[in-house]
């Protein structure tokens, strides 16, 4: 597998968004849904939120070009909608640090090969402020030791075994996988009475 598919590590400026239990319909409004691609998504990330509260973080310049989201409990809960890590990899998020995330959401992040690490709240609650704070400072995302970094502090930060496996081994794009081993479905497949004998 190449390397451009690994996600072992990922360092970012950070951007704080507070808050729990941020569903899907909030990171990407229901009427982007008719889209035919995804390619226009990331200008919508949180367009709603961004138009009730001028000082949302998606719309100050101090966290434009930031890849590394710092969210509360339960963030991406609800539908169960591709369009809203599409949308949050289409603004430039790289990887997402948080409380904890909903099933179907980090599921369809692993699918883009963006990380999504479990913290404490404590750690959760420092690393906003402390994003915040400095937003010029990267954030770094060590995916294969479980940890995140910014400054001197190192916070612990899980990703489940499966996922966790996918990404630092750079097999989490099925579709990259599949090519990659053509030949040897070739190869069964011609053994393959059924599949031969047409």
């Amino acid at each position: 597998m190449s390397t451009d598919f690994k996600r072992r590590q990922i360092t970012g400026r950070g951007i704080p968004v507070p808050g729990n239990d941020i569903d899907t319909d909030r990171i990407i409004p229901a009427r982007f849904l008719k889209a035919v691609t995804f390619e226009t998504m990331g200008e919508h990330a949180f367009e709603d939120a961004r138009k009730q509260n001028p000082e949302h973080p998606f719309n100050s310049k101090v966290f434009q070009g930031a890849s590394v989201l710092v969210v509360g409990q339960n963030f991406g809960c609800g539908s169960s909608r591709e369009h809203a890590p599409q949308a949050l990899m289409r603004w430039g998020i790289r990887a997402i640090v948080g409380g904890s995330f909903g099933e179907i959401f980090a599921g369809n992040c692993v699918i883009l090969g963006i990380p999504c690490l479990r913290a404490s709240q404590e750690d959760i609650e420092w690393l906003q402020k402390a994003v915040a704070r400095s937003p010029q400072q990267a954030v770094s995302v060590d995916v294969e030791k479980q940890e995140v970094r910014f400054g001197d502090r190192v916070i612990k930060a899980s990703v489940p075994d499966g996922p966790r496996n996918q990404l630092v081994n750079g097999t989490w794009d099925s579709t990259a996988v599949l090519l990659e081993a053509g030949a040897a479905i070739e190869a069964t497949a011609g053994r393959l009475p059924y599949v031969k004998g047409f």
